[in-house]
């Protein structure tokens, strides 16, 4: 890992992150409209109700989103905004096709900036919550691509907002172990399953309206990168996944016949802030970082909220500019579930780009990349940014 002249060697031998793609639904949402269209669609009068979404629409911090619902399909599926009647199929239809479509999108995007052919990608990780079939959304996808047809495919499904960190850690040990190989991991999410009239028993309904959004996010990882062609960013080292038990009702979806029923429990943040400081020691035991050291290494947290990043800035004394990346991603995208940790990385390559054109000091070698999801389930990679 040696640095010569501000460059740092990339580390032949690791899976690297090779390339990032994203892409959206085309219809935005500015949280200061989303109340009064969100009661105009679902057809609701509460004020209770209305000034409860009117609070936690400022409390997230999101500024805008990007939602796959529309006024055709709520048009063509009036049922959607319904109390009592089973919509399960009419949702399946909806977010089977939109799932795919934005995946392939996000996919295409990536490639084109990886810089090799299609062909080239012999495995595919795919990650989503949103996707209910047989055969399933990485055979659409492969298919939908026209990825090579023995490209060997996994799929990894609702583990929600830990789903992109898992992603990345299959991917790289797929990479690592296969010489030669590049992994395409691609997610996608929508909340079309989980849309549902506000509701005096369901507050957790009113969180999800002001909080989660759509899209999909794409990753090419493989070790030993072309460096006439490929462009490594990230290296991706040692990974930890852990459950917390007796958790498993913090994070709660249950697939119903109106749909995804969620609930989240307010004491999330705070188990966050209690387990993960052992957490991020056996991550950053490779590199024999301590909590007083914490400044020195950059974050990629998948920003579930603004509690949860507010609890790691405060838990390990965090300089201000740590989280901007999540931050920044939350504001500008809200929960994207599985998808949200591609948006976080391209906004850390971004702030790192800035550093380089204003002749600052070369950004932080180490860095964690983590992902909490139902379980309560961590997700944790050490990585080391790759400047060239």
């Amino acid at each position: 890992m040696e640095a010569i002249n501000g460059a740092r060697k990339a580390n032949s031998s690791k899976a690297t992150i090779l390339a990032l793609g994203k892409a959206f639904p085309p219809q935005v949402v500015m949280q200061d409209l989303l109340v009064d269209g969100y009661f105009k669609n679902t057809n609701c009068e509460d004020p209770r109700l209305r000034e409860k979404l009117t609070r936690l629409c400022k409390t997230t911090t999101v500024k805008t989103r990007y939602v796959v619902m529309s006024e055709e399909i709520l048009k063509k599926y009036p049922e959607l905004t319904v109390e009592g009647v089973p919509t399960l199929k009419q949702r399946l239809n909806i977010c089977n096709k939109a799932v795919t479509e934005l995946a392939i999108e996000a996919s295409q995007n990536c490639i084109k900036k990886w810089g090799r052919p299609m062909s080239d990608i012999t495995h595919l990780v795919y990650v989503s919550s949103s996707d209910v079939r047989l055969p399933g959304g990485d055979l659409h996808l492969a298919s939908g691509l026209g990825l090579n047809t023995d490209v060997r495919r996994v799929s990894i499904y609702f583990s929600g907002c830990s789903g992109g960190g898992a992603g990345l850690r299959v991917a790289k040990d797929i990479a690592e172990n296969n010489p030669g190989s590049r992994v395409l991991l691609a997610t996608s999410e929508t909340t079309i399953m989980g849309f549902r009239p506000p509701n005096v028993d369901r507050p957790y309904d009113l969180v999800g309206a002001a909080l989660f959004g759509d899209g999909a996010g794409a990753i090419i990882i493989g070790s030993n990168p072309n460096k006439e062609i490929e462009k490594p960013l990230f290296e991706l080292h040692t990974t930890v996944q852990q459950f917390l038990p007796d958790t498993e009702k913090i994070i709660d979806g249950k697939l119903t016949e109106e749909g995804l029923s969620f609930t989240l429990a307010r004491e999330l943040p705070q188990i966050i802030e209690d387990h993960i400081e052992e957490f991020c020691k056996k991550l950053t035991k490779e590199v024999g970082f301590s909590q007083e050291e914490y400044n020195k290494l950059f974050w990629a947290v998948h920003p579930g909220g603004p509690a949860i990043l507010n609890r790691l800035e405060k838990k390990f004394h965090l300089d201000e500019d740590k989280l901007s990346a999540s931050r920044r991603a939350l504001s500008d995208f809200g929960n994207a579930s599985s998808n949200t940790i591609v948006y976080v990385l391209e906004y850390l390559l971004e702030d790192n780009e800035k550093m380089k054109s204003e002749g600052k000091n070369n950004p932080d070698e180490w860095g964690l990349i983590l992902a909490f999801g139902p379980g309560v389930t961590f997700e944790g990679i050490l990585t080391r940014a790759v400047i060239n």
